[in-house]
């Protein structure tokens, strides 16, 4: 990488914490403090060309303070540029050959210190959300020493959260993957000693349903989940490769932070961590149905209880998150039917590695339930086997109609797969 620190300012801040922790990028072995770091616009989007180009702009944001919009090229549309320049950002593209800027429609004067995050557009278009290294870095305190495995597309949340752990916590190194890496990680991470990684409940599905063996020589001590709704059956899954990691699970987003984290294997959060106030940490709260959050982590100009927009489920003592309140419910003739409960029992059955479930039209009914799923190559099924396990454990409304295998795990460049 040819990108030079000439023309830089004195740096605002002093170096963060874990400056000297390992990075392991594109096959090199390096250091938070041997990256080049570029000298960008301020305030500035970037859309980094690799995962390293990516890690030289997150610690540039660290040791200068400018404002900062991290994405990849694919995740930001021509329209989307065209925003961004009119919301006074200059759109720079970072690779190789160093910044290629394009030169906002409404220049302005930046905001020191403030990183901009990119909604996962589950809803709609992305929609810009404001931090600070502070509100991402929700992991304080001593930390054992780890090794972390990082897949995430660049300046996602989920990103930040383990890159702000690797930059300010001392012992806290990094082994990063690029998209062309995703199905070969386990070989990586091996490689490189990794014994912590953070991945959505697809990312694990995918890598146990491609190569479980090759998983299970990985030496994970610290397995975490987050991003999507997780059911009982991957974390079980999990725990019989790894019976001895711990394995979390983090609620977050990029408008209310991490505000969720449970460590004791099952599915959901305990029901009496409802409305408990403590100082310091998010207030979780469920009205009609919804998860509402009161978070320290919040966005800028969030404030207060903040909707989600996700569905919740109380089920023996435990919170489950279903799915999005705008598509897990489906109305069977005036019956309600969450897509999330039914896909967590198709993830049930030993036979199946990953389930999608929705809505269809149908007549008199309004709408049927149907479902896609992918299966586990050593332990097929056919459709009747899976209707026949649906109907003991479903209402008959809830049962699907129509199954359809899938031959792939779908997943896109946030790890997710619209479950």
């Amino acid at each position: 990488m040819t990108v030079a620190t000439a023309g830089h300012p004195t740096p605002a801040h002093p170096e963060p914490a874990g400056v000297d922790n390992r990075l392991v990028v594109g096959g090199a072995m390096l250091t938070w403090r041997s990256l080049l770091l570029p000298t960008l616009p301020d305030p500035t989007a970037v859309l980094a060309h690799s995962a390293l180009h990516a890690l030289t702009a997150a610690r540039q944001h660290a040791v200068h303070g400018t404002e900062l919009l991290l994405s990849t090229a694919s995740r930001v549309d021509a329209q989307l540029r065209t925003e961004l320049r009119e919301a006074g950002f200059t759109v720079s593209v970072l690779d190789d050959e160093g910044v290629h800027p394009s030169a906002p429609d409404r220049p302005r004067a930046a905001e020191p210190g403030r990183l901009w995050l990119l909604t996962s557009g589950s809803t709609g278009r992305p929609k810009r959300v404001g931090h600070t290294l502070g509100t991402l870095t929700t992991v304080r305190g001593d930390q054992p020493d780890r090794t972390w495995l990082c897949p995430y597309a660049p300046g996602t949340y989920a990103w930040w959260q383990v890159v702000t752990l690797s930059l300010t916590q001392p012992g806290q190194h990094l082994v990063v993957v690029e998209p062309d890496e995703l199905d070969d990680w386990p070989t990586v991470a091996a490689a490189h000693g990794v014994d912590a990684a953070s991945g959505t409940p697809t990312f694990w599905r995918r890598t146990l349903y491609r190569d479980a063996a090759a998983l299970a020589r990985v030496p994970l001590r610290q397995i975490t989940l987050g991003g999507e709704p997780v059911d009982q059956a991957i974390l079980d899954q999990l725990r019989d490769v790894f019976p001895t990691a711990r394995i979390s699970w983090i609620y977050a987003s990029s408008e209310v932070g991490a505000s969720i984290v449970v460590h004791d294997g099952r599915a959901g959060f305990p029901v009496d961590w409802l409305d408990r106030e403590t100082p310091g940490r998010p207030t979780l709260s469920v009205r009609d149905d919804e998860l509402v959050v009161t978070s320290p982590y919040h966005g800028a100009g969030l404030a207060g209880p903040i909707r989600t927009g996700d569905r919740v489920q109380v089920l023996d003592g435990r919170v489950l998150i279903t799915g999005r309140l705008d598509s897990d419910e489906i109305n069977v003739g005036g019956s309600k039917v969450s897509a999330g409960v039914v896909r967590g029992v198709l993830a049930g059955h030993p036979a199946v590695a990953w389930a999608r479930v929705t809505g269809r039209r149908a007549p008199v009914l309004g709408r049927m339930v149907v479902a896609e799923v992918v299966l586990v190559p050593a332990d097929p099924a056919d459709e009747a086997a899976l209707v026949r396990w649906c109907v003991d454990r479903l209402p008959e409304h809830a049962v699907p109609r129509r199954i359809r295998v899938l031959t792939e795990i779908p997943v896109k460049e946030t790890l997710k797969s619209d479950v």
